[in-house]
């Protein structure tokens, strides 16, 4: 249903005829009527399956769903610990919340339109009139004037004005009920990602120190067979060299393991001068991970959510944009007492009232409305892109890390294979040199490479972790659409289910 801008004119016009109660009838009669397009989500393109999938298998309806607690599928409890000081402790996530608040509350305010302002300006004054006034009644006269006026205002959700406007504040609060757990979720998957990180380097470090004391027995084997003649002062300098180079590397782990430490604390909310992070080695690979297809990743991922939220309130402003052509309707009351004297105030004989409406139409305006229709036709567009934009990028990711996974899958068999391999030839360089075949040089380069393939593959499996949370974050998380609050300006349930503020 549809109004010309003409016919609130035409209402105006006949306002002697129809009486006031008639002209506010009839201007009631158009908040039914909305201006502008209706919304539909825009499409995208979906794959029926992940290109990378591999042996992953895809999660049915039966299988484990992530779940809001993510982190629990890798059964660490000192994750465990970690991830929920993140929903009470992490200043990211508070100033998440305080946005998603400031969005209700603008979205309250503009729910109050729906509504008539009132207002009531009680006075009372005396006034004394000069005897050489023009008011030859109130010459030298001294009056008493009180008055209780209470004014009514209501600008009409005429051809849906209220209403497209609550819609735009609507669908943007609802963005940022999603930005909320998008943030919420890169907090969690960074510190996941942080805390394997340093359990890694914890798992490299032992292997350094634990390599660092066979060092330590081969260097005094070495002095020992030179002091009775065995061996040679080159032997026993070599074996010092790479004693002391890798306790070297031993001392630079630290640098790495420190600053995933700090990083963990910062993520709790915590200074890192009164957090420590107790050594944990890294020795279990990433459990299964249920992945899904790709179209339900459009209501498992919050950013994909906040980005088709933006195009809603994009397609409100072009209804808003429209409605520059068509009339502002505004209703206005007025009444109370006036009274010379404060007895006789609140009585009958003082009420004055007063009633009317009006209409504000732009005639010319040198193409302003059309530009901003075209502003806010482009802006839609422009949202639109971005959405779609997100939604390839979150296969891209999705395909990222499942690649990811699946490869490092298999290296990491490679890799295992080596590090047998390499422990096998320095036990044989070690008996071919106690037995005088061949020089320590060979033991030497023995062990730098099965030192490497020990240190490698425990990267790869910190890497698989990395990766690991890297998916369960571009999978969403076990969010869901559903957590989008329907009305967010009377529902705080998403702030209490995050933290505190």
């Amino acid at each position: 249903m549809t109004h010309s801008p003409t016919t609130i004119l035409g209402v105006l016009i006949q306002h002697e005829r129809w009486g006031t109660f008639g002209l506010l009838a009839a201007l009631f009669s158009l908040t039914s009527c909305a201006v502008g397009p209706k919304y539909h989500p825009p499409s995208v393109p979906t794959p029926p399956a992940y290109k990378e999938m591999g042996s992953w298998k895809t999660a049915q309806p039966g299988d484990q769903n992530l779940g809001g607690n993510w982190w629990e599928i890798f059964q660490d409890p000192q994750l465990n610990a970690l991830e929920q000081q993140v929903n009470v402790s992490n200043q990211n996530l508070k100033a998440a919340v305080a946005q998603y608040q400031e969005a209700r509350a603008a979205l309250r305010y503009a729910r109050a339109d729906y509504y008539p302002t009132i207002t009531a300006s009680p006075a009372a004054t005396r006034e004394r009139f000069s005897s050489n006034s023009a008011l030859t009644s109130l010459r030298g006269a001294t009056v008493n004037d009180f008055t209780v006026p209470v004014d009514l205002s209501y600008q009409t959700n005429a051809w849906g004005r209220v209403s497209r406007n609550v819609e735009l504040y609507r669908e943007q609060a609802q963005a940022s009920a999603a930005d909320l757990a998008v943030v919420n979720l890169t907090m969690h998957a960074d510190l996941a990602v942080d805390y394997f990180g340093a359990r890694s380097l914890d798992a490299e470090e032992k292997i350094l120190r634990d390599t660092v004391a066979q060092y330590e027995q081969a260097l005094q084997l070495n002095e020992d067979r030179y002091q009775g003649g065995v061996a040679s002062e080159v032997d026993v300098e070599q074996a010092r060299t790479i004693l002391e180079t890798t306790r070297a590397q031993l001392v630079d782990v630290g640098v790495a393991r420190a600053q995933y430490e700090h990083a963990v604390a910062v993520l709790a909310g915590t200074p890192p001068a009164e957090f420590t992070l107790p050594p944990l080695p890294l020795s279990a690979p990433p459990p299964p991970i249920p992945v899904g297809v790709p179209s339900e990743l459009l209501e498992r991922r919050p950013d994909i959510a906040a980005s088709e939220r933006l195009v809603a309130s994009a397609n409100a402003q072009v209804g808003l944009a429209k409605l520059a052509y068509y009339p502002v309707v505004n209703l206005v009351a007025s009444g109370g007492f006036d009274s010379k004297s404060i007895t006789t105030l609140i009585q009958g004989p003082s009420i004055i009232w007063a009633v009317g409406a009006s209409a504000a139409v732009t005639v010319f305006d040198v193409g302003r409305r059309r530009a901003l229709n075209d502003q806010a036709k482009s802006a839609f567009d422009s949202s639109v892109a971005s959405y779609r934009q997100t939604v390839l990028g979150a296969f891209q990711q999705v395909e990222d890390n499942l690649a990811a996974l699946r490869i490092l899958e298999e290296e990491a068999g490679v890799q295992a294979k080596a590090v047998q391999a390499a422990e096998r030839s320095l036990a044989l360089s070690n008996t071919r040199y106690e037995g005088g075949v061949t020089s320590y040089l060979e033991v030497i380069t023995a062990q730098n490479a099965a030192l490497s393939d020990e240190v490698t593959a425990v990267n790869i499996l910190g890497r698989r972790m990395a990766s690991a949370v890297l998916l369960i974050e571009a999978l969403g998380g076990g969010w869901d659409r559903s957590n989008l609050p329907r009305s967010p300006e009377c529902c705080g349930k998403l702030v209490s289910d995050n933290q505190s503020p």
